[in-house]
């Protein structure tokens, strides 16, 4: 018998809108699209965003999409771990992450914010930064402007191996609702998915 974990939500940080739909900050929604389930999931629009949910062994896992844009995330983060009360430890946010290289993802729990307005958002709503993430890298750019960068494109290059990365992020992420989320931690702390 499977044990699952803890996690019941999980929370994809992005910005709605057509022409950020394939922006290097909305990775974390192009992730939930490569689910194996992703065609079964039912979305509704309510909390801010639109949620669905998948049943794990007879237990309810959320899945979220904040409307909110990126910097006030935690508006539709907070009302649906209220409503379906969830708890602190029973989440996991799914965002970009410039530290870390394209193509390498990173499961944690707690730390810095890195200067993300997602998580800067989630964590003022929450009252602390000790909660579960999935970090999937972006690269640092060559140069300073950062917003340009993290609202751009992929480049054609990352475009073109970027189904990848994703697929495999996505089995790395449903993992992680199967197994203890520690133990996942420690093995993908820093995973390399591509040679890119």
């Amino acid at each position: 018998m499977i044990i699952y974990s803890m996690i019941k939500l999980v929370a994809a940080l992005g910005n709605m809108g057509m022409e950020y739909a394939d922006t290097r900050h909305n990775i974390a929604w192009m992730l939930l699209e490569h689910l194996s389930f992703a065609d079964n999931l039912h979305w509704l629009r309510k909390f801010n965003g639109h949620y669905a949910y998948k049943i794990f062994d007879g237990e309810k896992v959320y899945f979220l999409k904040p409307e909110t844009f990126m910097n006030r995330s935690g508006q539709s983060v907070l009302p649906l771990m209220k409503f379906f009360k969830i708890e602190l430890e029973e989440i996991l946010v799914v965002h970009d992450d410039l530290e870390l290289p394209f193509g390498t993802l990173g499961f944690k729990e707690g730390g810095g914010l890195g200067g993300h307005n997602g998580l800067r958002s989630v964590s003022e709503v929450l009252g602390t930064r000790d909660y579960k993430r999935l970090r999937l890298g972006i690269s640092r750019p060559s140069h300073s402007d950062i917003t340009s960068y993290v609202l751009g494109p992929f480049d054609r290059d990352e475009r073109a191996v970027l189904p990848t990365f994703l697929e495999e992020a996505a089995i790395l992420l449903e993992k992680s609702l199967e197994d203890e989320f520690d133990s996942i931690a420690r093995t993908y702390r820093k995973k390399k998915i591509l040679e890119f």
